[in-house]
């Protein structure tokens, strides 16, 4: 299983450490997982992947790639939106969730939470990837963009002007209590790609090893967690 990119390192041993937990093939549930980053390696592991992604051309990807893999009987490609789960997955029949890098881009993530609560059996956890309000002001600010800074502090959801591609960022506190919300206990807080970004290409190529140790140093340490680019969250239904 993929785990030593250090842009991915921390979310792989959160995955890791669930799925030993369960000890067992689980039924995971991909939501916008495009061309099966995550999907194929846990389909290598054993497991029963969903992938459920508005894009055709990705799910065409993603079926090729799971194919090249030797595991496309585990893996199921689904085309539609994460607030239209209800009616594309079974209710209480998911044991893990993945909703990455999507609930910053949905009309309304409060319904797609809900909905991926739904296909969650009692138990059953989740993995949600969101993009960190206070990385995004510090990078405009470093940058120089003095007033695209102060327009994503004032925001009331974390969002820039038309041009910005996200609609909304969050902190952990405000990730926490839209899961929380929703019926998504979290459990644990981590920050993704806290230095990965900030060091010169050369380092990351030359030593991605020390930086993906180092990535999970920091990883659930705050403030170190806070600005990382990505905060991500283990939850997990009651």
């Amino acid at each position: 299983m993929e785990s030593s990119a250090p842009r991915t390192a921390v979310i792989w041993q959160v995955l890791r450490r669930e799925l030993a937990r369960a000890n067992r093939s689980l039924n995971i549930l991909d939501v916008g997982g495009g061309t099966g980053g995550f999907a194929v390696p846990l389909a290598q592991a054993g497991h029963t992947v969903t992938v459920v992604d508005a894009s055709p051309d990705a799910l065409a990807a993603l079926i090729r790639r799971a194919a090249e893999a030797g595991v496309g009987e585990r893996v199921r490609a689904v085309q539609g939106d994460g607030d239209g789960l209800a009616d594309l997955i079974a209710p209480e029949s998911v044991d893990l969730v993945l909703c990455h890098s999507l609930l910053e881009v949905v009309d309304d993530p409060h319904k797609v939470v809900a909905a991926l609560a739904g296909t969650q059996r009692p138990g059953g956890a989740a993995s949600v990837v969101v993009a960190s309000r206070a990385a995004a002001v510090l990078a405009r600010a470093i940058g120089g963009h003095i007033a695209a800074a102060a327009l994503l502090v004032a925001s009331p959801d974390g969002g820039g002007d038309a041009r910005d591609r996200l609609r909304r960022r969050y902190s952990a506190e405000t990730a926490t209590a839209l899961l929380d919300g929703c019926g998504l206990a979290v459990e644990q807080v981590h920050g993704v790609r806290v230095v990965a970004d900030l060091v010169p290409g050369t380092v990351a190529e030359s030593e991605p090893e020390a930086l993906a140790a180092f990535e999970l140093v920091l990883a659930g340490t705050p403030p170190y967690r806070d600005i990382a680019t990505q905060l991500h969250l283990l939850a997990r239904r009651s």
